[in-house]
């Protein structure tokens, strides 16, 4: 993909969250990994009106490639990508449920099987540490050990994944669940899956969404 491109596709799905709520104002930042490092949301970026040339072209160690002033938390998104080869691209939002829940610290667990979409039987939440800092970047991959998806404490959440489109799709998703959790808790006490029911859930998940579509047989 050409940088043009991808400063294009950041901006789309930057502006799809900005509509679907999960980024209001500079609160979260969307990235995709390039040849030469990855192309990033700006600092102070509104998805309202950054526009494809607002995008920031950089290398993974932090030099910008071209003009611009990256996200502040371009080192997570840097730090992701360096550790997960299978990361396209990395979403992280403020949205509501996701930063309540991270707000008492706690991790979402499996109360629902769909939790098991992000890689485990929970998702964790990483410490408490400044925005923006070599600290968070790296309690945020030991978070995201075994799975595509963290909660933040008392900022927000963070995931990858390998296209832009499952990026927004899964940031919606755990958006949901956080809600619906929290929805639980204001409730009573939830019922938490078992170990041996979410491994069943687990399996169920290798077959589960669309199967490719099998080459069409040539005419005899």
């Amino acid at each position: 993909m050409k940088r043009s491109e991808a400063r294009g596709a950041v901006a789309a799905a930057y502006r799809d969250l900005g509509r679907r709520g999960l980024i209001v104002g500079s609160a979260g930042n969307v990235s995709l990994r390039t040849r030469k490092g990855m192309v990033i949301t700006p600092s102070g970026g509104d998805p309202d009106r950054a526009g494809a040339d607002a995008m920031v072209s950089m290398t993974l160690e932090g030099g910008v490639i071209g003009d611009g002033t990256p996200s502040s938390e371009w080192a997570m998104h840097a730090a992701i990508y360096r550790a997960r080869l299978d990361a396209a691209c990395v979403v992280h939002t403020h949205a509501d449920a996701c930063t309540a829940l991270a707000a008492l610290n706690q991790a979402l667990p499996a109360f629902h099987y769909m939790v098991g979409h992000f890689g485990g039987d929970d998702v964790r939440c990483a410490p408490y540490v400044t925005f923006g800092t070599p600290d968070l970047a790296a309690l945020a991959v030991q978070a995201l050990a075994g799975r595509s998806a963290c909660l933040l404490a008392n900022h927000g959440m963070i995931l990858h994944a390998r296209s832009l489109g499952d990026a927004t799709a899964s940031a919606v998703l755990l958006e949901t669940l956080c809600r619906q959790y929290l929805m639980a808790l204001a409730a009573g006490t939830p019922r938490l899956l078992t170990p041996v029911e979410m491994e069943a859930a687990h399996e169920r998940f290798k077959t589960y969404g669309p199967r490719p579509a099998k080459p069409a047989k040539s005419a005899s």
